[in-house]
């Protein structure tokens, strides 16, 4: 059945109902409309359209979805004079609707949740196809759609009010009202589609990984488990079984030289493959096949297009970008990429490996913000969470700490830093009464460049003397800030459009130096964003571990929305 989910929304919407009602209707007390004002009250299909655009809209508690849409069927119709949308000759725009729904999957959606295949069997009844059920129920189901991959079916992290502002800018109602003039429904969802180059990445391999968990080989035994340390040279009796899932997931060339004439034997062009494996999973890639490596293996493929599905929503749940530059940073794959959105985009234009809040004490948030400066050899202030529970207890058992770190403590009431500690001093700062900061150097915690995107987590990115922590496969490791491994080549990413920071003054302001400011022209957008499946720039589909365990509670509230879209028909 059509049932709708927000209370009718005042205005010209309120009124225009109010129009089409039967005498009596809208209250005893109203009087009667002049004949000269009142427009003929609509019968047949059109009469029960205008009752179920008015149930839709009467309904007084929303729905299980991150939009209200109870009104939408109202304003849909009212602008149509309540006359059917679906009627055409040979029912071609209902026929081209339906194959859009059907090939929802696409996307990581469900069909079933847009009844696909109720209304397809309406659709193939004469006597139903006409109804006006089987039209409202249409205009629903393409209205969902096009909202579903315009802010994805749960409400993200990213939008928590309602409307959100994206379904403001970029109303379904319109968007589907359009296409069907133009007779170019496709548009309509393409529109809908999140701008992100990595969305159209991630897409092409959900459909790869779709046709790999349907193939017969598939069905591959589980590698044997107890395995710790095996490496090149030693003997396994999974070889054949690792070798054949290797070239399935194209880790491995089919060509590539098979085990030697003695069987069992892990060989280096096996140990190849796996470090390829190892790379894609956020693993260390050394070719070692340890108790986390065949853990990845055994992952059964429909996990993975599981996986896909949902990154996909977490990229719906993105917000719209301008055209130019964009930072991103997903924060399970430990990996950044710098794109450049618009006509002519060629991307990523940068990938690096990162480091990010441990998932234990200081996770990294999600976040969306604007890169606005730089500063080059920085002080690192440090967070007064790191202060309680480090520094304090450090100084306590080492008053020389502070001189043995680069560090000092800055009054708030204002003076001159201190770098010597004794008992009142500590006091002071257990009080509250001073803050720790390094002093730029060699030892600073950030390193030669901080880029700062001012928030009220103070979240932002930095450079790290600990370049050897960037071979580690898993890099949460940070107190919640993003370390990154090129700083020079972000530098350089975001002083682009600024032709007076050459390569040579970026070089030249990270040698050590007193502090430098530097503001960008315009703001970078800047997202951290969290998947578990994503695809890089060469195409290579990137399965982290679920570091910070965010995946049980996005399957949790999908399937609160599944079974709630069920309950209605």
């Amino acid at each position: 059945m059509i049932v709708g989910k927000r209370s009718f929304r005042l205005g010209a919407i309120a009124l225009a109902l109010v129009v089409w009602l039967p005498h009596g209707a809208a209250g005893a007390a109203a009087p009667a409309p002049a004949p000269a004002v009142a427009a003929p009250a609509p019968t047949g299909i059109a009469a029960e359209l205008r009752t179920l655009a008015i149930s839709a809209a009467a309904v007084t508690t929303r729905g299980s979805r991150p939009y209200d849409e109870r009104d939408w069927l109202a304003r849909f119709y009212i602008a149509r004079g309540y006359a059917p949308a679906w009627q055409d000759r040979g029912y071609k725009q209902a026929s081209a609707a339906l194959s859009l729904l059907q090939n929802a999957g696409v996307h990581g959606l469900a069909p079933a949740e847009y009844n696909v295949d109720g209304l397809a069997r309406q659709l193939a009844d004469p006597a139903l196809r006409t109804s006006a059920r089987f039209d409202a129920g249409l205009t629903q189901a393409m209205l969902h759609y096009l909202a579903d991959l315009r802010v994805g079916r749960v409400k993200s992290e990213y939008h928590t009010s309602l409307p959100d502002p994206r379904l403001t800018r970029t109303d379904p109602v319109d968007q589907l009202r359009t296409a069907l003039l133009s007779q170019r429904l496709d548009q309509a969802v393409a529109a809908s589609e999140p701008r992100i180059p990595l969305y159209r990445r991630t897409m092409a391999t959900l459909a790869t990984y779709r046709k790999l968990a349907e193939q017969p080989f598939t069905a591959l035994p589980p590698l044997p488990e107890g395995v710790k340390k095996l490496e090149p040279g030693a003997s396994y009796a999974g070889v054949a079984t690792l070798r054949a899932r290797l070239v399935q997931l194209g880790d491995l060339s089919a060509s590539a030289p098979a085990e030697p004439a003695k069987a069992g034997i892990y060989t280096d062009a096996l140990a190849d493959g796996v470090k390829r494996f190892q790379a894609r999973h956020a693993l260390n890639d050394d070719g070692v096949i340890g108790a986390g490596t065949l853990a990845a293996l055994n992952v059964p493929l429909t996990r993975r297009v599981r996986q896909l599905e949902l990154g996909l929503e977490r990229l719906r749940w993105l917000p719209d970008f301008p055209d130019g530059r964009l930072i991103a940073v997903n924060l399970p794959s430990f990996r950044l990429w710098a794109l450049e959105l618009g006509p002519g985009e060629k991307n990523p234009l940068i990938e690096m490996r990162v480091i990010v809040g441990a998932a234990v004490k200081t996770p990294t948030p999600l976040f969306v913000g604007s890169m606005r400066y730089v500063e080059f050899n920085p002080y690192w202030n440090v967070p007064r969470s790191i202060e309680k529970g480090e520094i304090i207890p450090k100084l306590a058992r080492d008053p020389g700490y502070l001189g043995k770190n680069e560090m000092e403590l800055v009054p708030l009431a204002g003076g001159a830093p201190v770098s010597t500690v004794d008992a009142a001093t500590l006091d002071g700062l257990r009080a509250g009464q001073y803050r720790v900061r390094q002093r730029p150097g060699p030892r600073n915690a950030l390193g030669a460049v901080k880029f700062a995107m001012p928030n009220t987590d103070n979240i932002y990115l930095h450079s790290t003397s600990a370049q050897s922590l960037f071979k580690r496969g898993r890099r949460d490791l940070s107190h919640g800030c993003i370390r990154v491994e090129n700083p020079t080549g972000l530098a350089k990413f975001v002083f682009g459009d600024q032709p007076q920071m050459t390569p040579a003054v970026i070089e030249t302001l990270m040698k050590p130096a007193p502090m430098k400011t530097v503001s960008l022209k315009k703001p970078i957008p800047v997202v951290l964003f969290y998947s578990t499946a994503v695809t890089d720039r060469e195409g290579l589909a990137l399965f982290p571990e679920d570091v910070y365990k965010r995946d049980p509670a996005l399957e949790k509230m999908l399937k609160v929305r599944s079974d709630a879209i069920a309950q209605l028909r």
